[in-house]
């Protein structure tokens, strides 16, 4: 679906030059002099980019139909993940690089989301907020609540989180998967 430049608002993904971008920024200029135009901040969605461009407000762009899915994370063999639609049980295998970072808190069997673009997937979200396990920490000492005092600890999927002082190994914990902070004990 094409859309004007005047229409763009932050969120939107578009197509602009054979590359997939969704707006961060956009602001409409109005000079003394000239036409007008809109400038934006563009997020390139395969790798991360970001770029500015400027656009006439009649011009015409081309919205990116961006596809979400719900899909199980199953495993990972080395460097593919594997994954599995759960209403067809299709399976796809990921690699490391299309990945990312993004799956340093998600065990196996929990459910992300798959973005893919015209088929081509292109990231993995892991949901919000999981539950781990710590499995290895300094041990706490009883009364040692220090405000805001941390310690670093290894929950179950390898990853490193900064918790406070009285948590012990062993101790299930809530993490926020986009910040990578320990929010509260299960």
């Amino acid at each position: 679906m094409a859309i004007t430049a005047g229409d763009v608002r932050n969120g939107l993904t578009v197509e602009v030059e054979g590359g997939v971008y969704q707006v961060i920024e956009f602001q409409h200029v109005k000079p003394g002099k000239g036409a007008a135009f809109v400038r934006t901040k563009l997020k390139d969605v395969r790798n991360g980019g970001v770029v500015e461009k400027t656009f006439r407000p009649t011009e015409k762009l081309e919205e990116a139909r961006i596809d979400r899915s719900d899909m199980q994370y199953l495993y990972n063999d080395g460097d593919l993940y594997y994954f599995m639609d759960v209403t067809t049980y299709d399976q796809i295998a990921l690699s490391k690089e299309q990945i990312g970072d993004n799956l340093k808190f998600v065990k196996e069997n929990e459910m992300c989301k798959i973005m893919s673009y015209k088929g081509e997937v292109f990231s993995v979200e892991p949901p919000t907020f999981v539950e781990l396990e710590i499995t290895e920490t300094e041990p706490g000492f009883k009364g040692n609540t220090a405000t805001g005092a941390t310690k670093p600890a290894i929950v179950e999927t390898g990853a490193q989180v900064m918790v406070p002082l009285f948590i012990d190994q062993g101790t299930k914990i809530k993490i926020d998967t986009r910040t990578g902070e320990y929010l509260s004990r299960v």
